[in-house]
């Protein structure tokens, strides 16, 4: 898995950069195992670089979700550049409920705190309301009826945006869940552009240019 970060990905403007958050997230889908033939739901995708990788893994179909018009047409295009055929849809992954189940859900959501929740714009593939849960707790409601019997997800999020309430409603919710990798990474752009508002929100410490990545993962019954 070392290498992945070095993947050619097409991303157009406006589309999540995979970066640290998306490999720990990768790492740690690899760790866990793609069960072969596998029905996986690529959340949030961005590029839709994690269901590739899924499908690279072993996974029979990979479907990926976004609200953004140019990244389900990037996970698309990705999907066939690297022989995975990516299933897009767009619109809100709550949307899908009520449909198919899958064996594995991955999701890199907006987990950003700050100031309100945009409406459009680049900032919406980041930013998540005040407490950085605005999407987070949402995808956690709706991963238990997501999820088919014994499945999996994985979640990666900051550790600004709280990740005891990520396990409590979780589990909440009937599955089995917990902390599988972390890892503290410089503050990228957005972060340090938006530093004093965290500070003076109680987010960050004087002085703090760091943040703690965390992967949650979990499994249904």
């Amino acid at each position: 898995m070392g290498n992945l970060p070095s993947m050619w990905l097409w991303r157009p403007p406006g589309v999540y950069r995979p970066q640290e958050d998306t490999w720990l997230a990768a790492e740690a889908l690899a760790a866990a195992g793609v069960p072969e033939g596998a029905r996986v739901l690529d959340v949030c995708a961005g590029t839709g670089v994690l269901g590739i990788l899924a499908g690279l893994a072993g996974a029979a179909e990979v479907t990926a979700v976004d609200r953004s018009r140019r990244a389900v047409v990037a996970a698309w295009c990705n999907g066939r550049a690297r022989g995975v055929p990516v299933r897009v849809r767009r619109g809100d992954f709550a949307d899908l409920v009520g449909g198919e189940t899958y064996d594995v859900v991955l999701a890199n959501p907006p987990y950003v705190p700050a100031p309100g929740t945009p409406a459009r714009g680049r900032a919406v593939a980041w930013d998540a309301g005040p407490d950085g849960r605005s999407v987070l707790d949402r995808l956690c409601a709706v991963l238990p009826l997501l999820l088919a019997d014994k499945g999996m997800a994985v979640v990666v999020h900051s550790a600004l945006a709280d990740e005891d309430q990520t396990l409590r409603q979780l589990r909440g919710g009937g599955l089995k869940a917990a902390v599988v990798a972390r890892r503290v990474v410089p503050f990228g752009p957005v972060l340090r552009r938006r530093a004093e508002w965290l500070r003076a929100n109680g987010f960050v410490e004087p002085g703090r240019d760091r943040e703690e990545l965390v992967v949650v993962r979990a499994d249904a019954a």
